[in-house]
C-alpha cells in the first residue's frame, strides 16, 4: 500500500511536471519513487514492508518496457538506459536489505544468549544465602537477590535504579558503599564487619540470633569497571556470621567452664592426697575420711567426665542405643532404691504413684534409669530435711507415650531461671552452696528425651513450694530408631 502510494503520487508529479506523455511521466515518477524507497530503506531497514514496495516498483518498470507504444526512439533509448539503472540500485537496496537481515538475525541471536545468561544469573544470586547488592556510579541499585531484599525489607522490582538511601536505612552500610567507590579502584575488593542490631528471636537450631542483640556480618565489596577502566559500582556482599561468632562464643564459654568444673574436684583430690603424704592424717580415723572425700571428688569428676561425653556423642549422632521394651515402672523403683539412702539423710520420703497398667515403651533401659536418677538426685539435693518427693507414672494415649513427673517440695525454681534450667553448666547462683553439682545433669536428661526418644521434657515451679519435672516417652519409636 505505501509502495503503490509512493508510485503513483510519484507518476502524478510527473506528469504535471513534464506535461508530456505517460512513458515520460511513469519515468520521472519511478525515479522519484526510487528516491522514497531509499529513503524508506534508510529509515526502516528491517522489515517486508521494503521487499513489497522494491517488487512493486519492478512490476511498474516492466509494464514502462513492454506496454507502452507512444514513446520516441531518443525516449526509449533513455528509457532503457534509466530502467537499467533503476534495475542496479534496486538490486544493490535487495542485497543491502539482506545484509541488514542477516545482522539482524545475529543481533537477534546475541540478545537470546544475552538474556538467558542474564536469567541464569539472577537465578544464581537469588539463590545465594547472602545477601547481594550491586549498585551504579551514582550509588543507585542495579541488581539484587532476594535475600538482601527481605533484609533490607525493600521490593526488588520496585526498587531497581533507586538510590540506596532510599533502600537502606543504616548510615555506616551506606558510607561503606560509597567508600569503596570512591576510594578503591577497578577491580579492587574491600572488607570489613558490618553489626547490625538484632531482634534476639530463636531460630530452628534452638540459638538465638542476634543473642547479644545484634547480627554479625562479614562484607565483601569488590569495584566494577566502566568502559573507561574506572570504578563503575559496587558489588556489596553481606555474609552472615552470627551463627559462627556465637558457636564460637559458646565453645569458648563451655572450655571455660569445663575447665572450672575439672579444677574443682581435682584440687580437692591433691590437697587431700597432700595431706596424706605429709603424715597431717595421724589416726585411722583422719586417714579413712580423707580417702573418703578423694573417693567422692573422683567419683563427682567421673560423672562430669561421662555427662560430657555422653552429651558430645547424643549431639554428634554416634552413641549406641539399645531399644527395647521398657517397663517405666521397674525403671523407677531402681532409681528409688539407688537415691533412697541419700533420701534417708534429710529424712525426705519418696514414693512411686502408678495403677497396675502396664507403662512400657520402646526405650533405651539404661538411659531412662540415667533420666529418672538424674531428677530424683536434684530433687533430693534442693528439698529441705523432712520434704517429700514423688514419682508418677501414666499412660498418656493422646500423645501414644508414658509419662513421668517427678514432684518435690523444695525450693522451687526463680521465675527468670526457668527457661535456662537446661543449659549446659547453668546453676541457679544462690543454689550453688545448697549442694555441689556440675550443671550437666538436666542437659544430659533433654538431650536423652527428646534428641535420643523423640519425646518431650517441661519444668513447671514456684518459688519455695517446689518444681515438677514431666517427660514423656513415645510407646513406639521403631521407626525412628534409624534416625537416632
Amino acid at each position: 500500500g505505501l509502495a503503490a502510494g509512493v508510485i503513483s503520487a510519484a507518476v502524478l508529479f510527473g506528469m504535471i511536471a513534464l506535461q508530456t506523455d505517460l512513458s515520460s511521466a511513469v519515468v520521472v515518477g519511478l525515479i522519484g519513487a526510487l528516491i522514497c524507497l531509499l529513503t524508506i530503506a534508510v529509515v526502516f531497514p528491517y522489515g517486508a514492508i521494503v521487499d513489497r514496495a522494491v517488487g512493486r516498483l519492478r512490476k511498474a518498470l516492466d509494464e514502462v518496457r513492454t506496454t507502452d507504444r507512444h514513446v520516441s526512439i531518443n525516449t526509449s533509448g533513455c528509457l532503457g538506459a534509466l530502467a537499467l539503472s533503476i534495475d542496479e540500485t534496486i538490486a544493490a537496496m535487495c542485497e543491502r536489505v539482506d545484509d541488514a537481515r542477516t545482522e539482524l538475525r545475529e543481533i537477534e541471536i546475541r540478545r537470546r544468549v544475552s538474556e538467558s545468561e542474564r536469567q541464569h544469573t539472577e537465578a544464581v544470586l537469588h539463590s545465594l544465602r547472602d545477601a547481594v547488592l550491586v549498585t551504579d556510579q551514582f550509588d543507585e541499585l542495579t541488581m539484587a537477590n532476594e535475600r538482601a531484599a527481605e533484609m533490607f525489607g525493600f521490593d526488588i522490582n520496585e526498587a531497581m535504579h533507586k538510590p540506596i538511601n532510599d533502600l537502606i536505612e543504616d548510615e555506616k552500610l551506606r558510607r561503606m558503599i560509597k567508600d569503596a567507590r570512591e576510594m578503591a579502584a577497578a577491580g579492587q575488593r574491600r572488607t570489613a564487619e558490618y553489626i547490625r542490631e538484632g531482634d534476639g528471636v530463636a531460630d530452628d537450631e534452638g540459638i538465638s540470633e542476634g543473642e547479644y542483640g545484634r547480627e554479625c556480618y562479614d562484607v565483601s565489596m569488590t569495584c566494577l569497571p566502566d568502559p573507561q577502566h574506572e570504578v563503575g559500582g559496587v558489588v556489596t556482599i553481606l555474609r552472615d556470621v552470627t551463627h559462627e561468632r556465637e558457636i564460637s562464643q559458646m565453645k569458648s564459654e563451655f572450655v571455660s567452664k569445663v575447665s572450672h568444673e575439672l579444677r574443682t574436684p581435682l584440687s580437692s583430690i591433691n590437697a587431700y592426697v597432700e595431706l596424706l603424704l605429709d603424715g597431717d592424717a595421724q589416726d585411722e580415723e583422719s586417714r579413712q575420711e580423707f580417702y573418703s572425700i578423694i573417693k567422692n571428688e573422683s567419683d563427682r569428676l567421673g560423672r562430669l567426665i561421662d555427662n560430657m561425653l555422653n552429651i558430645s556423642r547424643i549431639e554428634a549422632g554416634i552413641i549406641k542405643i539399645n531399644r527395647t521394651d521398657v517397663d517405666f515402672v521397674k525403671a523407677a523403683h531402681r532409681a528409688v532404691d539407688v537415691i533412697t539412702p541419700q533420701a534417708k539423710n534429710k529424712d525426705i520420703s519418696l514414693s512411686i504413684n502408678a495403677t497396675p497398667l502396664v507403662y512400657t515403651a520402646m526405650a533405651d533401659d539404661d538411659m531412662i534409669h540415667q533420666v529418672m536418677l538424674n531428677l530424683l538426685s536434684n530433687a533430693v539435693k534442693y528439698t529441705p530435711e523432712g520434704g517429700r518427693v514423688s514419682v508418677n507414672i501414666e499412660n498418656d494415649d493422646t500423645n501414644g507415650s508414658v509419662l513421668v513427673t517427678v514432684a518435690d517440695t523444695g525450693l522451687g525454681i526463680p521465675p527468670d531461671a526457668v527457661n535456662r534450667i537446661f543449659d549446659k553448666f547453668y546453676r541457679i547462683e544462690n543454689y550453688k552452696r545448697v549442694a555441689k553439682g556440675t550443671g550437666l545433669g538436666l542437659s544430659l536428661v533433654k538431650h536423652i528425651v527428646e534428641t535420643v526418644h523423640h519425646g518431650q521434657i517441661s519444668v513447671t515451679s514456684e518459688l519455695g513450694m517446689g518444681s515438677r519435672f514431666s517427660f514423656s516417652i513415645p510407646y513406639q519409636t521403631e521407626a525412628l530408631a534409624g534416625a537416632a
